[in-house]
């Protein structure tokens, strides 16, 4: 077993299995990542998923999720806001589309939004489609398949769900609802019809092998759109302490994920700012898709920055896996 021999198998349409992956994972940092770009081109070619969110409803969330700053749980100074109007909703997505954006992602605080406020949301959506025309994704929380269809027929075309870590470690990041709560919502958002974008956060004490067991759960998924995260420890959460995780750490992530995801959009999120780079030897190591510009709590990178890192790297900014 080495490198190029799963890196052809991959190439081939075969998967890789957990052991393998293991073993990718502990093999030279750049011959893994330069298998792992070989296999994105040939499966992605040079198509860049370059989306933007707008923070609608902020803070006092119910869950304990420790990583959050939004939670209720936690002190972290976050001023909570309700609700965004539609007008401020629809104005961001405007705003988003002429700087070139392609997907634009409503996400909300709090477990899941209730009846009145999901219908709140499909008028806001309604508008967005007809009058801006930039695709609109969602990340609501754990919402039911008929939530999901309301949101599907007023123009949303994906729901965000991260899994945040593996089964075996999520009791360790949440206890207010469970990994199947996570399963079963997006399973949900899939019934409806709505593509699902799901992935993690690294750094929250979680060990490799559990990164690895996360993209396999998101693989039997079948989720197309995987946004790693690297953990911000946000002063006040009890992972403010968390060692952070450095750029060849995850350089090491995205490019295994490239081997067990070979076809997903494999999305640079929260903390990208962290790294010195601001993620541009993950994008020749695995990764082609970003959320670009600010983030939910804390500042992001700017559209115009990183369109032009994208056009230095000869990315094509295109929605991928529609």
């Amino acid at each position: 077993m080495n490198v190029n021999e799963l890196a052809n198998n991959v190439l081939q349409g075969k998967q890789i299995t957990k052991e393998e992956a293991l073993f990718l994972y502990e093999q030279p940092l750049l011959k893994l990542c330069g298998s792992a770009d070989k296999i994105r081109r040939h499966f992605c070619a040079n198509q860049f998923d370059i989306c933007t969110i707008i923070n609608a409803k902020n803070g006092n969330c119910s869950e304990n999720c420790r990583f959050c700053a939004q939670s209720a749980h936690h002190r972290t100074g976050v001023v909570a806001y309700p609700l965004l109007s539609k007008e401020e909703i629809v104005a961001q997505a405007r705003s988003n589309h002429e700087q070139g954006v392609l997907r634009y992602s409503i996400v909300t605080s709090g477990k899941g939004l209730s009846d009145p406020e999901v219908d709140a949301m499909c008028e806001a959506i309604r508008e967005i489609r007809e009058k801006v025309g930039i695709s609109v994704c969602v990340s609501f929380g754990l919402l039911n398949e008929q939530q999901f269809r309301k949101l599907k027929e007023a123009g949303a075309t994906r729901v965000h769900n991260n899994l945040e870590t593996s089964r075996r470690n999520f009791p360790n990041i949440c206890t207010t609802h469970g990994f199947d709560d996570k399963i079963q919502a997006i399973r949900a958002a899939q019934a409806a019809g709505l593509s699902v974008c799901s992935g993690g956060i690294m750094g929250l004490g979680e060990t490799v092998e559990d990164r690895i067991d996360m993209a396999f759960s998101l693989q039997e998924l079948g989720v197309l759109s995987v946004p790693v995260n690297l953990l911000n420890p946000i002063p006040g959460t009890p992972f403010e302490c968390n060692e952070r995780l450095t750029e060849d750490d995850m350089r090491r992530i995205v490019a295994v994920y490239r081997f067990i995801l070979p076809r997903a959009a494999i999305r640079l999120a929260g903390g990208r700012g962290l790294l010195p780079d601001k993620g541009k030897s993950c994008f020749i190591s695995g990764a082609n898709a970003a959320i670009s510009g600010e983030m939910l709590t804390t500042a992001g990178i700017t559209t115009k920055t990183d369109m032009l890192l994208l056009k230095e790297l000869g990315y094509e900014v295109k929605r991928c896996n529609e």
